[in-house]
């Protein structure tokens, strides 16, 4: 259907590890979609492949403008959906659909279409990083440091993801009926937690809270993501 995240000595360095583990930058790849939406299965098989690739952090974000249709998406999240009609806007498009890809916040993409959308995650990584980003985890606390290696185009969000690395749902209704889904690198919350100019280095501490979690700076619109990274 188209268009509309032994002994005690060796236990306390265990520990200290894990609490310092430091994050991996990487390529984003948002894919709205719906467990109501026909056309969405290809591209949701496809996100469990990027949620496997190193270099690409792959964020499903479930929307509800399906639900009427026979199924109620177990994920979505009317957010999603405005997150998606801001990139459509920024764009100056006027319709927004599933399955949809956004790659690193410019390239659009049909989801069901891996080649274009490998194309479009290699053209991003072949870009040169114009910020290095840090996340670190310690407790429940989360510290974010970032420098600008070369000029940014204007103000810059710091969002913070959390996801579900994956989940089984059945589908009893609608288009979709009778299918066993699983769905990968599941967004349940994605927020704002600041603004940055890039004219001095940014440091920021807030909370980790549970789970996987995505730190993305992002061009305000939502336009070019300059950088993000993930910790586990």
């Amino acid at each position: 259907m188209m268009r509309q995240i032994v002994s005690a000595a060796c236990g306390m360095l265990f520990c200290a590890t894990v609490a310092m583990a430091e994050s991996q930058q990487g390529v984003v790849v948002e894919l709205y979609t719906s467990q109501g939406c026909s056309s969405c299965p290809p591209a949701d098989e496809l996100m469990g492949k990027l949620a496997k690739t190193p270099g690409v952090i792959g964020l499903a974000l479930h929307v509800d403008y399906w639900d009427y249709i026979g199924w109620a998406d177990t994920f979505g999240n009317p957010e999603h959906a405005v997150r998606q009609r801001n990139y459509a806007h920024a764009r100056g498009e006027k319709m927004i659909y599933t399955p949809q890809m956004i790659v690193a916040g410019r390239a659009n993409v049909e989801g069901n279409q891996p080649s274009k959308v490998n194309a479009a995650i290699a053209s991003a990584k072949r870009e040169t990083d114009p910020v290095t980003l840090s996340v670190t985890r310690d407790g429940g606390k989360l510290s974010i440091s970032a420098k600008a290696n070369a000029p940014l185009p204007g103000k810059i969000s710091v969002q913070l993801v959390h996801y579900t690395d994956s989940s089984v749902v059945k589908i009893k209704r609608g288009e979709n009926a009778g299918l066993n889904m699983t769905y990968h690198n599941i967004v349940t919350s994605w927020q704002t937690i600041g603004d940055w100019s890039g004219a001095e280095p940014l440091q920021m501490v807030t909370d980790a809270g549970q789970g996987p979690v995505v730190v993305i700076l992002q061009a305000q619109g939502p336009r070019e993501i300059v950088a993000a990274a993930r910790l586990k």
